[in-house]
């Protein structure tokens, strides 16, 4: 698809501190389109609570007309900071009086859009909702796309804040969608149950970033002196999705192994004896680009998910990443991790991961290795995105 407008919302800002499917997405669109991104606006609990943190401040200077809400971030690229506040609405009950404030809110949202449409000379754009099915819930009577793509990716009803009002709000919002793309079987089947047009569109990785036969990578300095094997994860570390109490049981029972972690953590990983093990370390947040280097340092790769709904169907980008470079891993048996079956050792238990990582280590060889290249470099962003624009032409069918 080419020349098209598109504007794009969801639950990720531009300016988020963790790899997107939506901004690769979006950036990819631009090539040959012109994009607009549009970041959430602030509510008043978090204008409040965040107040200190550049990303609120930045949105500050915003509606306080101190900053341009519309940037330019590569030619037929833009982002919006709408210049409105919304009202904090989650902890209200599920029913009128939610519908009544959310679509107040959704008011003030597709009022900034339109705005920065009009200035941008947008027309007859499509809409594409990266998984915002509050805020999204009537954008498609208010902005009146010519189509309107709904994004789903990741099981949020298992997530509270989702769950409380998206039980009832998300199947219709599916229903009303004109197009529902998903990077699991498992949610497409889902999607199927309220709208007909829910399609499988796989997932993209940045290979150029994570090919190591094009890019030497050196070993960051901090890993340069760490005992081998090293097994590493890199990502949020979070025990909503991480099974915690395995990695330590790993880290245990193999005092020979290294175990790294890349990434942020959340307060139960800060707290966790994790950091109490000689043969764990902790790195921190490291910047998107610097990721490749520490996972071409690794000699396992892990995802240790915690298996549960939420998980189930999630397609971790990390596998591409991990496995474009050529590396083992060993995953969490869930349903989305059928589609790396044959690429990708799957267990459930530290047991399973101990007895997998030996196997891993034995048997790994130059065939294996380019195999494991080759499926992960054919999940090009490009490739996502052709899928995505095809959707569209099934409705006319």
């Amino acid at each position: 698809m080419k020349n098209r407008d598109i504007i794009i919302i969801g639950i990720q800002a531009w300016d988020i501190e963790i790899g997107s499917n939506c901004k690769n997405i979006a950036e990819v669109m631009s090539h040959n389109n012109r994009v607009l991104y549009v970041n959430t606006p602030l509510d008043r609990k978090t204008r409040w609570a965040e107040r200190t943190t550049q990303k609120v401040q930045k949105r500050i200077r915003v509606l306080r007309g101190k900053e341009n809400a519309v940037e330019m971030i590569s030619p037929g690229l833009w982002v919006l900071n709408p210049a409105t506040i919304l009202e904090s609405i989650n902890m209200i009950p599920d029913g009128k009086a939610f519908d009544l404030l959310n679509r107040i809110n959704n008011k003030r949202f597709a009022h900034e859009i339109k705005k920065a449409a009009l200035m941008l000379g947008f027309k007859d754009y499509i809409l594409f909702n990266d998984s915002s099915m509050f805020l999204g819930f009537y954008q498609k009577e208010l902005l009146m796309p010519a189509h309107y793509i709904y994004y789903m990716r990741d099981n949020l009803m298992q997530v509270p804040f989702w769950r409380k009002h998206g039980l009832r709000l998300e199947p219709d919002l599916i229903s009303k969608a004109d197009v529902i793309v998903n990077n699991s079987l498992l949610f497409t089947e889902y999607g199927k149950k309220f709208n007909d047009h829910s399609y499988m569109v796989g997932q993209g990785c940045d290979i150029d970033a994570y090919n190591n036969d094009i890019h030497e990578f050196e070993i960051p300095e901090e890993l340069r002196s760490l005992k081998k094997p090293i097994i590493g994860y890199v990502g949020f570390l979070s025990t909503l999705r991480l099974n915690i109490r395995l990695i330590e049981e790993l880290a245990r029972a193999r005092a020979d192994w290294t175990i790294v972690l890349v990434g942020p953590e959340d307060n139960d990983f800060k707290a966790s004896v994790l950091h109490q093990l000689a043969n764990v370390i902790f790195t921190g947040p490291r910047k998107p680009e610097g990721l490749p280097a520490y996972i071409n340092s690794f000699d396992i790769c892990i995802n240790p998910q915690i298996i549960n709904d939420l998980t189930m169907g999630n397609y971790p980008r990390k596998i591409d990443e991990y496995l474009s470079m050529g590396k083992p891993v060993i995953a969490s048996t869930t349903a989305a991790m059928d589609y790396f079956a044959d690429h990708v050792y799957l267990g459930a238990t530290a047991d399973d991961y101990i007895s997998l990582i030996e196997k891993a280590l034995k048997e790994n060889s130059a065939s294996k290795i380019q195999k494991r290249k080759s499926f992960a470099r054919s999940h090009t962003w490009e490739n996502n995105v052709n899928e995505i624009f095809k959707s569209l032409e099934m409705i006319k069918k």
